[in-house]
C-alpha cells in the first residue's frame, strides 16, 4: 500500500509544474531570440550612397556633353586630315583661344 500525500497540502505537484511553467517559457523566448538573429541576419542590408555636390555638377557636365550635338560631317573631315597629315596648326590662334577660354573660365584679366 502506497500512502501519497500524507500531510494532504499537494503542493509538491503545484511547485513542480511551476518549475515546468518556468522552464518551457524560458526555452520560448531562447527560441524567439534565436529567430530574430535568424531574420535579422538573413535580411539583406540596406546601403545608401550620397555624392558630394562637386560629384553631382560632375554627373550633370558629363550628361550636358553627352546629349550636345556633334556635327559628324566635321569630326569625319578633321579625322582624315590628321590622319593622312593635312591638318596643320595655327600656333598662334590656338594660345589665343586657349588665353580667351582661361580669362572666361577663371575670370584672369589680361596684364
Amino acid at each position: 500500500m502506497a500512502i501519497n500525500n500524507v500531510n494532504g497540502t499537494g503542493q509538491k505537484p503545484q511547485l513542480e509544474s511551476q518549475r515546468l511553467n518556468q522552464q518551457q517559457a524560458q526555452q520560448g523566448q531562447s527560441a524567439n531570440t534565436a529567430q530574430q538573429a535568424q531574420t535579422a541576419a538573413a535580411a539583406p542590408r540596406q546601403d545608401s550612397v550620397s555624392l558630394t555636390q562637386s560629384a553631382q555638377q560632375l554627373a550633370n557636365v558629363q550628361k550636358k556633353a553627352s546629349d550636345a550635338p556633334v556635327n559628324q560631317d566635321k569630326v569625319d573631315k578633321l579625322k582624315a586630315a590628321i590622319q593622312n597629315g593635312s591638318y596643320k596648326i595655327d600656333a598662334e590662334q590656338l594660345a589665343s583661344k586657349i588665353s580667351k577660354a582661361e580669362t572666361e573660365l577663371f575670370g584672369l584679366s589680361k596684364g
